[in-house]
């Protein structure tokens, strides 16, 4: 992936693709599990519905609690915004209107199995990074790919354990 000169204001995004032997229903069995998704993930440590929701739906929320080394523990609301069965949800992590970050799996079927893309765009609403880049704007694009960089690991490790998961599933 190439993100030099990415600016936070651009909503700069990472895109990973997987093949997944499997078929499209059992790999978005995986992914609307998003209580799943921490263990999946370095940074993601749990997931909480709110207001009486378990499931994705367009408009259900959920309480994501993180940690970093660099930057502590914190916890964001997203609000789904796309969930087509089975072929895309989509999370905005803070305001919908202007989201911290869009988090987004879309799923496309292929010859008896399923490809399966994970992407994730910083911004355009204020996040974690934000105080960063106000405090030092001469190294914003330094800042913006470093993260970057981290959602491709994550997205990277996301996307083989749900792999793992759904080809399990398919037995």
């Amino acid at each position: 992936m190439e993100w030099t000169g990415a600016r936070y204001a651009d909503a700069p995004t990472v895109e990973l693709t997987i093949w997944i032997d499997s078929s499209a229903e059992h790999v978005w069995g995986v992914v609307t599990a998003l209580e799943g998704l921490p263990a999946l993930s370095d940074e993601l440590q749990a997931i909480e519905w709110c207001d009486g929701a378990t499931t994705p739906e367009v408009g259900a929320r959920f309480v994501g609690h993180s940690e970093h080394t660099a930057i502590g523990t914190w916890s964001t609301t997203s609000t789904i915004v796309e969930c087509a069965a089975p072929t895309a949800l989509a999370w905005a992590v803070g305001d919908p209107d202007d989201p911290a970050a869009v988090w987004r799996f879309s799923l496309e079927r292929v010859d008896g199995g399923t490809w399966l893309t994970y992407r994730a765009q910083l911004g355009p609403g204020r996040s974690g990074l934000t105080p960063a880049i106000e405090k030092m704007p001469d190294k914003e694009q330094q800042i913006v790919f470093g993260r970057l960089r981290e959602f491709e690991a994550g997205i990277s490790r996301t996307l083989s354990g749900i792999k793992e998961r759904a080809e399990a599933i398919c037995g």
